[in-house]
C-alpha cells in the first residue's frame, strides 16, 4: 500500500510540471511582463525605467522559458519559468505581484470556502441519495419517468439562473437573508444560507440522476433477486443491500472531491461576495496577478492528484476484493 501511494505521488510530479508549464504559457501568451507592469503601476504613460524597476522588484526581468545568453543548464534555470516554478514544488508561494503574502491569504480564505463547500456537499449528498432511492423504488412508473425528466431539466439550467433567481426571490423579495457579503464567527451563517441552498438545488438534477443509475444497476444484480426470493421486503432490499453496495462508487466519488473543497467556487463566491479562494482566484485573474494565478492552479492540481490517490485507497477500505500492491 505504501509503495503504491509513493509510486502514484511520483507519477504526479510530471503532471504538475506539465500543468505549471501550460498555465505559464497561456498566461504569457495574453500578457507580457511589460503589460503586467503597466497595469500594476496604474499609469497610462509609464516610463521604461519604471517598468524595468517593477520587473526587477518582482523577478520578471529574465527570459520567460529559455535564456539565450546563458549556457548549459543555466539556459533553462536562469528563466522566469524555472525560478517561479521551483518554489511552488517546495510549497513556497511567495508574494503576489501586489506585495501580499500568498500563503497567508490562502490560510485565511480557505475557511470561508469550506464553510460553503462542506454543508453543500453533505446536505446535497443526503438529498440526492434520498431522491434517487425514492425514484428507484418507483422504477418503471410515471414517477420514475417524470422524475428523470425533471432531473434533465434541472441539469440543463445554468448555475447563473439559480444564483440570480435565488438572490432576487429569497433576498430581494422575501428579505430572508442578505444578497451578498460575509462576516466572521456565527455572523457568517446568515450570509452562507443562500449560497448553500443554491448549491444544493443546482446539484440535485445531476446528482439524483447519477445515484439513480447506480441504484438501478445494483437492483438488477443476482444478489438482489436472491434477497427478494427469501421474502425480504422492497424497503429492506433497497436500504440493506442496494444502498450498501452502491456506497462503493458513491464513497469514491465523494473522496475524490474532498481535497478540492478547499479551492472554493469561482462563480458562487464571486457573486455572493464571499472572501474565499474562488473569489481570490477571480480577483487575481482580473488584476493579471500571475503569482496568485499560478499558485492557485498548482494548489488545485496537487489537491486533485491527492483526491485520486485517496480514491484508490478508499476502494481497498470499502471493497475487500480490491487490494493495492
Amino acid at each position: 500500500m505504501i509503495a503504491y501511494i509513493i509510486r502514484r505521488a511520483l507519477y504526479g510530479i510530471p503532471i504538475l510540471i506539465g500543468v505549471n508549464l501550460i498555465t505559464f504559457v497561456l498566461f504569457f501568451v495574453v500578457n507580457s511582463p511589460e503589460d503586467m507592469a503597466r497595469m500594476h503601476l496604474g499609469m497610462k504613460r509609464v516610463t521604461p525605467e519604471a517598468i524595468q524597476k517593477w520587473k526587477q522588484e518582482h523577478d520578471y526581468d529574465k527570459p520567460l522559458l529559455y535564456n539565450e545568453s546563458a549556457s548549459g543548464f543555466d539556459s533553462f534555470s536562469n528563466t522566469i519559468f524555472f525560478e517561479k516554478s521551483i518554489k511552488l514544488f517546495q510549497f513556497e508561494f511567495g508574494s503576489s505581484d501586489s506585495g501580499r503574502d500568498i500563503g497567508y491569504d490562502i490560510g485565511q480564505r480557505m475557511w470561508p470556502s469550506l464553510a460553503i463547500a462542506l454543508p453543500t456537499l453533505i446536505v446535497g449528498l443526503a438529498i440526492n441519495i434520498t431522491f434517487a432511492l425514492m425514484i428507484a423504488f418507483f422504477r418503471a412508473t410515471y414517477i420514475d419517468y417524470w422524475s428523470v425528466v425533471l432531473c434533465v431539466v434541472l441539469m440543463s439550467v445554468s448555475a447563473m439562473f439559480y444564483i440570480i433567481g435565488g438572490q432576487y426571490f429569497i433576498s430581494k423579495l422575501l428579505h430572508l437573508v442578505p444578497i451578498s457579503g460575509y462576516d466572521t464567527g456565527m455572523g457568517a451563517i446568515k450570509f452562507l444560507i443562500l449560497p448553500v441552498i443554491i448549491g444544493v438545488i443546482g446539484g440535485i438534477g445531476s446528482g439524483t440522476r447519477w445515484y439513480r443509475t447506480l441504484f438501478l444497476e445494483e437492483i438488477n444484480k443476482d444478489y438482489v433477486r436472491t434477497a427478494r426470493s427469501k421474502g425480504l421486503s422492497e424497503n429492506r432490499v433497497l436500504f440493506q443491500h442496494v444502498l450498501k453496495n452502491a456506497m462503493i462508487p458513491i464513497l469514491t466519488g465523494v473522496v475524490v472531491i474532498l481535497p478540492l473543497l478547499f479551492m472554493g467556487s469561482l462563480i458562487t463566491e464571486n457573486f455572493f461576495g464571499i472572501p474565499g479562494l474562488g473569489s481570490y482566484t477571480i480577483e487575481a485573474i482580473n488584476r493579471q496577478d500571475f503569482a496568485i494565478v499560478r499558485s492557485m492552479v498548482f494548489l488545485g492540481s496537487v489537491l486533485y492528484i491527492l483526491g485520486l490517490i485517496l480514491t484508490d485507497v478508499s476502494y481497498t477500505l470499502v471493497d475487500p476484493r480490491v487490494r493495492l500492491s
